[in-house]
């Protein structure tokens, strides 16, 4: 058993006869009342995100769970498909399982929760950022650039991320996998 004390990004913990995820958390102390913690789970079965906040002191029962390092194989449509880095074995997951699967190109090494009682995969966490090839974008108009303006642009894995107006087909740009968003330009 945990306490709300040990609430962090990335708990997995049992809730509702359900496991989820802890993807955002806040502890609150207001000036009259007592401390609490809201936080936004997601479902690691369903993917459904709900919000819950939790008293100060509130018993939680966490998930022993195991990171393991597997590799990105490829997307059959309905799962994607991964390789264990040590021992080879492969496994497949559904979308609702995955933070941001737009992002994660063929060949990326992935770390992936897994459930310490029955061995069942969890969740998959990416790394903090992923480089990728702009392959589809308009291109930027001059004397558009008065305020931090943006523009789509299409991806290699088929995402599409906002970017700065200077960015062009065939660019590689870092984008933030937890959120989505357009970083930097990566110069070669």
């Amino acid at each position: 058993m945990a306490s709300t004390s040990d609430i962090r990004n990335g708990l997995c913990i049992k809730y509702n006869h359900d496991i989820y995820k802890i993807i955002e958390f806040l502890h609150v102390k207001p000036g009259k009342g007592p401390a609490f913690v809201r936080t936004k789970l997601k479902s690691v079965t369903t993917g459904k995100v709900i919000d819950n906040t939790f008293s100060a002191g509130h018993k939680i029962e966490d998930v022993r769970v195991e990171t393991h390092k597997f590799q990105y194989l490829y997307n059959d449509g309905e799962f994607y498909h991964f390789m264990n880095t040590d021992d080879y074995t492969q496994i497949r997951l559904s979308e609702s399982t995955l933070d941001n699967p737009g992002l994660m190109k063929e060949g990326e090494v992935v770390t992936v929760l897994i459930n310490t009682e029955d061995n069942m995969p969890l969740s998959v966490e990416m790394p903090a950022s992923v480089i990728l090839e702009v392959t589809h974008t308009e291109p930027g108009v001059k004397g558009n650039t008065a305020t931090n303006a943006t523009k789509p642009a299409i991806v290699e894995t088929g995402a599409e991320v906002n970017v700065p107006l200077f960015i062009n087909e065939g660019d590689k740009i870092k984008i933030e996998t937890d959120k989505g968003t357009y970083k930097e330009r990566i110069k070669e």
